[in-house]
């Protein structure tokens, strides 16, 4: 095609035009060809370092943000509700009020209480989120496949342990210890020493079953394996029974009580990092 086709510009301009147009070539050099001139091309345009870590932030705040406004949700509808919720703390025990101020803290701690452990599965869900999008920004290198199997058991395992320290522990040591105090006392039980023990015999019991989920995270960053942990069975096995002594209520009973799951989690914690070696040692036979 002729360059020169459109007579109404002359030859001269032409090649002006031409020229104009090399310039914009990073390439072409001079002031139209310098990446930072005004005819830089979009390409050269550098990015923002710190955009990553903005989005994560962005989306750290979003996870806080969405899990404040879950709990104090669930805390004012049942705050306003802890009548109907009240048979299920008291379990029919007689407690008594030493004043108004009591009758408030024990309603605020009911609800807090309840309001936690119900957020909890959706707290866990926004966690979900967040890890996701912040692996697909290029930050964290998280194994996807195995967090979201680990989402699911991680709550299963806190609602487990939440049911075994209210339908065993709390009962069998309370009633362990009113049974001792009312051999030589007359005993009242007020309503906040009544919640303190009641959230003592349940809350870290819901943390204490999460064990699988800490060996098995463990496990992932190679700092423990199943032949260490049989190795170093009986240490462990101690360092269960000084934790049980610092959360437990303080007696034997209870103590024996509370241990003898988290036994019984640590010998399961080996059996789940055994099939998990076992599979990724079948993947690498594959390979």
């Amino acid at each position: 095609m002729d360059p020169y086709e459109d007579l109404s510009i002359s030859p001269v301009h032409k090649r002006t035009k031409e020229n104009d147009n090399g310039n914009k070539n990073p390439s072409a050099g001079g002031a139209g060809g310098d990446p930072g001139g005004p005819g830089k091309p979009e390409k050269w345009e550098e990015e923002d370092p710190f955009e990553p870590l903005t989005e994560q932030l962005e989306a750290l705040r979003s996870l806080l943000i969405k899990s404040a406004v879950t709990l104090a949700l669930w805390f004012v509808v049942i705050f306003f509700t802890v009548e109907w919720w009240f048979p299920f703390v008291s379990k029919g025990y007689e407690i008594v009020m030493m004043g108004p101020f009591e009758v408030i803290r024990f309603y605020v701690r009911t609800a807090a209480a309840i309001a936690l452990g119900v957020s909890i599965p959706f707290i866990l869900y926004y966690l979900w989120q967040y890890v996701r999008k912040v692996t697909g920004l290029g930050g964290m290198k998280v194994n996807i496949k195995m967090l979201r199997g680990s989402v699911p058991m991680m709550i299963g395992l806190f609602l487990g342990g939440l049911a075994f320290g209210y339908f065993v522990v709390h009962p069998i040591s309370y009633f362990f210890l009113m049974q001792m105090g009312e051999q030589n006392f007359d005993v009242l039980v007020t309503a906040d020493e009544y919640m303190s023990f009641l959230l003592m015999s349940t809350i870290p019991m819901g943390l204490i079953f999460q064990l699988p989920m800490v060996v098995l995270f463990l496990n992932h960053i190679e700092l423990l394996d199943s032949a260490l942990m049989i190795k170093f069975r009986k240490y462990s096995y101690f360092g269960l029974m000084v934790l049980t002594a610092l959360i437990a209520p303080p007696d034997l009973f209870t103590h024996i009580i509370i241990l003898s799951p988290m036994i019984v989690l640590y010998e399961f914690s080996i059996i789940l990092v055994k099939r998990k070696e076992k599979r990724e040692a079948r993947k690498e036979g594959r390979e």
